[in-house]
């Protein structure tokens, strides 16, 4: 058994890019840059060490989405790691990628009183946007239809 499920949190690294395949399919490119923190070991002070991660975005929902991505847009990533390899200028090259299944927006003016991040609008699989519902009551449960008594002693039914 495998998984391959990835899950990362940061800021665009650049403005995304917006292609289409040749079968056009409409693809987005973007880099995200999400910190480690690692002891300094001359200082002993923590310091942040920046993970540079490139991701890809396939279908109308990757149009929708690159309208609202900038550089330094803070995301919230799930999706599967590709590795792709190809050979240009005679030298072998290969990259290992996250294809986003879903992105939620994280905005900045919006802090919370832990200094997190509020969620803004996500875009998943079913491909648009989709607020939260809001809370509603459970309506009153129902009771079950009775089914109407039946005589066993009827004198119509034949034994």
């Amino acid at each position: 058994m495998s998984i391959n499920r990835v899950v990362i949190s940061g800021n665009l690294t650049r403005d995304p890019e917006m292609r289409a395949t040749t079968s056009g399919m409409q693809v987005l490119s973007f880099g995200v840059a999400v910190n480690d923190r690692r002891r300094n070991p001359q200082t002993g002070e923590w310091e942040d060490y920046p993970n540079f991660v490139d991701c890809a975005m396939f279908g109308t929902r990757a149009e929708a989405v690159s309208r609202y991505l900038s550089k330094g847009s803070k995301v919230a990533i799930e999706g599967k790691l590709r590795y792709s390899s190809w050979e240009r200028d005679g030298q072998r090259r290969s990259k290992l990628e996250v294809i986003v299944d879903e992105i939620e927006f994280m905005s900045r003016g919006q802090q919370g009183e832990a200094g997190g991040y509020a969620p803004a609008p996500s875009y998943g699989q079913q491909g648009g946007y989709a607020p939260a519902p809001a809370p509603q009551q459970a309506p009153a449960p129902m009771a079950a239809p009775v089914p109407p008594a039946v005589d066993v002693y009827d004198e119509d039914i034949p034994f």
